[in-house]
């Protein structure tokens, strides 16, 4: 009769454990989905972002529909991009009235690594039908340069 050793369960159940989160929050697993305004990790990615560049700007497109502009506020510190504002909701309606409430408000920050620095004076940006546009201009530094090559 094998011995009961409560250490090999428990390391079998964290292994278990362990291969569950990997295939629900990786890019391949099954329920890989957006899980914006949901507490935990998901919560800091509203609004959602499209980030280009090109050798003299970063452009950010952040997708904010129903954003107070009064209160979106941007900062550029040590290469990171932060984008905070609220959200308002719906009129107030009791939580029974709903039948699906999948629209959620309240305040949110998402913070984006930019990197190469930024000239954080010449950053430029606008708010149209719930499409933030941002400008980051690449500062003198991060700009790529030609170097002439001396041919002897």
């Amino acid at each position: 009769m094998p011995r009961w050793d409560p250490f090999t369960m428990m390391d079998a159940m964290h292994r278990e454990i362990d291969q569950a989160f990997r295939e629900r929050w990786s890019d391949r697993g099954p329920g890989r989905g957006r899980t914006a305004f949901l507490p935990g990790q998901g919560a800091r990615q509203y609004p959602l972002v499209n980030i280009s560049e090109d050798a003299q700007n970063f452009y950010v497109e952040a997708l904010a529909p129903g954003a107070d502009p009064k209160s979106l506020e941007l900062s550029v510190a040590q290469g990171i991009l932060t984008i905070s504002g609220e959200k308002s909701g719906l009129a107030q309606v009791t939580a029974e009235a709903y039948h699906r409430n999948e629209r959620a408000a309240g305040r949110f920050v998402r913070t984006i690594p930019l990197t190469a620095d930024v000239d954080a004076s010449r950053v430029s940006a606008e708010y149209r039908n719930g499409l933030l546009v941002v400008a980051l201009p690449k500062s003198e530094e991060a700009k790529p340069r030609q170097i002439a090559i001396n041919v002897a």
